[in-house]
């Protein structure tokens, strides 16, 4: 027997869904900003990074890429100061890793991003507010349960 997601469920799934889609223009506008200064490509590459560092192929891997793409992608990093890369233990491997500046670039990001949600968020009503952190809260959880997927996804921190 097939358990079907209620009614109530997919009408959350679609607003959760239009909901994700407005996070995601308002981390565009961020992302995207004039004094951004690398391409969209290369900070989700910076984002994969700053998890730990990571050898190239790895990293081609955590973008679907290449990996001659995403080894191309990390010498224009480098050549910005955004990506440092380390001799690997066998001498074969190189590692890539944040740099000083690229660390500070998503930093940056990051505060721009929640200064971005802190505006919208603070023209909701209280009770809507804390019922939307409630959500969030319960979402995560779910989505972080074994078999729920919800750990596999590579997103920006």
């Amino acid at each position: 027997m097939v358990d079907t997601p209620s009614e109530e469920a997919a009408e959350s799934a679609a607003a959760l869904d239009d909901a994700a889609s407005t996070l995601v223009n308002v981390w565009g506008r961020v992302h995207n900003g004039p004094d951004v200064p690398v391409p969209s490509t290369q900070l989700r590459a910076l984002f994969v990074v700053e998890r730990g560092p990571v050898n190239v192929s790895r990293l081609a891997e955590e973008l679907g890429a290449l990996v001659s793409s995403a080894s191309r992608l990390c010498d224009r990093l480098e050549a910005s100061g955004l990506l440092a890369r380390d001799p690997g233990r066998d001498r074969r491997e190189v590692t890539v890793r944040l740099s000083a500046d690229g660390q500070a670039l998503l930093d940056r990001l990051r505060r721009r991003r929640r200064e971005e949600l802190t505006r919208v968020l603070a023209s909701m009503p209280a009770p809507a507010l804390a019922a939307l952190l409630w959500g969030l809260s319960e979402f995560h959880e779910a989505a972080s349960k074994p078999g729920a997927d919800g750990d596999s996804v590579s997103m920006p921190a």
